[in-house]
């Protein structure tokens, strides 16, 4: 049975590891497609929140993952992983090729799913129950000997249990036998309820230490989370999910809930530690609405500890109540996932959030800066008229930057104009042509800046970076790599959100914003600040 968490004695509290498999499991959404430059940016704010590890996917199973993957990542925190299958039977793990593209990436574990329930080794291999063991076996030894970290998922590994316990402990105890640090017990179809899993993962502790078992469970009931939770409980030590539970079906135990839960909950602060900071925390809001603007979706309001309503308070005795004590309505404070009060009489919300958001861009302020509440009600304003923030790092540094006084004036655009032209070319093809005009003053002269593109953003992008005199030299390694619209109302009013991510040759990346009624407008907002970072970041000097 699981563990007596409520007991009043003392119990040394154990390691618990976090596994975020965002960029593989969660990339089976319906209608998520990860693009490489997404997944580098997700990886880099992962590993600053302090993931213990981090699956980049699948190498060799589509041209994103092996892309990614022939220039993987970085990590200054986390364990980057890889992810396959153990060999086919009736070749060797030496000779088989999913297990030899694996070998060939470049990363510190590698995770092998394989399966432990009979039904499936019957159905889907249409193999033996022993030639399984060998392969899950060999498989893992194969990682070992490579010097990478082996760690095994095993598949419907609930299910298995409850139709046949003895051959699927048979297969855990193949991959202990082979070394794996740690061993998954996946609810793959995830209908197992809390209390199957605690009463299960408590009798796979008597064959395996809690310490090398890990938990990865699918939201089909519901019960995700509280079932990660309840093998918690049980001792398993390692927590597998992905951020805003993005998965295959209704999803994966959401990762952006459960941390919170495990960092700021006395039943399981008694029980174990992490190696998130409290820094780390205070980033899951940011993470949460970053994966949701990379992903063109609204972020959901009403999600637990990240959601623009998981602290707001509307009025009547529950305000009164917050003003003299947050407690009386707040579970934690919203400030330390990230996250801000949201009261209307109260012109408090949000300053440690603003702090903290300065902090992550390189501005440090005193607490009682006047100058924060200036820059928390232009933020608040201009969220108000649709900007978000969350997912575009840099038109936030502009916005505390300029109300701080630090962004010079490079230039001054007069106006711009684009036009679109349909017409056959001379070949007989019907063609659409983009054409921008922008007028600027640089260091005094007025350039006009003309430009053509495969579209009007392309076309004004083109147009802008042309000429900027002195400047151009500054910019002439910055790419767009990625341009995000949304739609924030409906109707022939509807406001435009644009998210443009640019880059450079030193391998920097960052993201402006713009909004307008006028997609075009929008664009030209978030180019501008794109630009007008470069600049600043390069320190290249302002108009005289």
């Amino acid at each position: 049975m699981g563990v007596d968490v409520m007991s009043p004695k003392t119990q040394k509290r154990e390691r618990l590891y976090f596994y975020d498999t965002t960029l593989r499991d969660g990339a089976q959404t319906q209608g998520v497609d990860f693009s490489v430059a997404d997944k580098k940016l997700i990886c880099e704010k992962l590993d600053d929140l302090g993931m213990d590890y981090i699956e980049g996917g699948w190498p060799g199973a589509n041209p994103t993952d092996t892309e990614f993957f022939r220039d993987p990542p970085k990590m200054a925190r986390s364990k980057f992983c890889a992810f396959g299958m153990t060999k086919r039977a009736g070749r060797s793990a030496e000779n088989d090729p999913g297990l030899a593209a694996l070998l060939n990436a470049e990363t510190f574990g590698i995770t092998l799913v394989g399966k432990t329930w009979d039904y499936h080794v019957d159905i889907a291999l249409e193999i033996s129950l022993d030639d399984n063991l060998e392969s899950i076996r060999s498989s893992l030894d194969l990682v070992g000997e490579r010097g990478r970290e082996p760690l095994f998922d095993a598949e419907h590994f609930f299910d298995g249990f409850k139709a046949n316990p003895d051959y699927a402990l048979a297969t855990i105890k193949a991959a202990d036998e082979a070394g794996a640090r740690w061993i998954v017990l996946c609810d793959t179809n995830g209908g197992t309820m809390p209390e199957e899993i605690e009463e299960i993962v408590g009798k796979v502790t008597a064959h395996v230490p809690g310490t090398r078992l890990g938990i990865h469970c699918h939201d089909d009931t519901g019960n995700a989370v509280a079932n990660s939770l309840a093998a918690v409980r049980a001792g398993a030590r390692m927590i597998q999910g992905t951020v805003n539970g993005v998965g295959e079906r209704c999803g994966n135990a959401n990762l952006i809930t459960l941390i919170p839960s495990i960092m700021l909950k006395e039943t399981y602060k008694a029980l174990v530690e992490v190696a998130i900071p409290q820094s780390g925390l205070q980033q899951l809001t940011h993470v949460s609405r970053l994966l949701d603007d990379i992903l063109n979706r609204p972020a959901d309001p009403h999600a637990p500890y990240v959601g623009a309503a998981a602290f707001a308070h509307k009025g009547g005795l529950h305000v009164s109540a917050v003003q003299k004590d947050p407690k009386t309505y707040e579970h934690v404070p919203p400030e330390s996932v990230g996250n801000t009060r949201q009261v209307l009489v109260s012109n408090q919300a949000g300053r440690a959030n603003i702090l903290a958001r300065l902090h992550s861009v390189g501005i440090e302020l005193e607490p009682d800066d006047a100058r924060i509440g200036r820059i928390l009600e232009e933020v608040k304003t201009r969220e108000f008229n649709g900007y978000s923030f969350d997912g575009a790092d840099a038109s936030f540094e502009m916005l505390a930057r300029r109300a701080l006084g630090e962004v010079p004036e490079y230039f001054k655009v007069e106006s711009f104009r684009v036009l679109v032209e349909r017409r056959f070319d001379a070949r007989g093809r019907l063609v659409t042509v983009s054409e921008a005009t922008v007028k600027l003053l640089v260091h005094g002269e007025r350039v006009i800046s003309l430009g053509e593109g495969n579209g009007p953003v392309n076309a004004l992008d083109m147009a802008l970076r042309k000429d900027l005199g002195v400047y151009s030299s500054y910019i002439a390694d910055l790419n767009l790599i990625d341009y995000k619209v949304r739609i924030l109302n409906s109707g022939t009013e509807a406001v435009t959100r644009v998210l443009i991510e640019s880059s450079d040759s030193k391998g920097n990346t960052w993201v402006t914003v713009g909004v307008s009624a006028n997609i075009v407008d929008a664009s030209f907002q978030a180019l501008n600040d794109s630009i007008i970072y470069k600049l600043f970041s390069e320190n290249a000097s302002p108009i005289s």
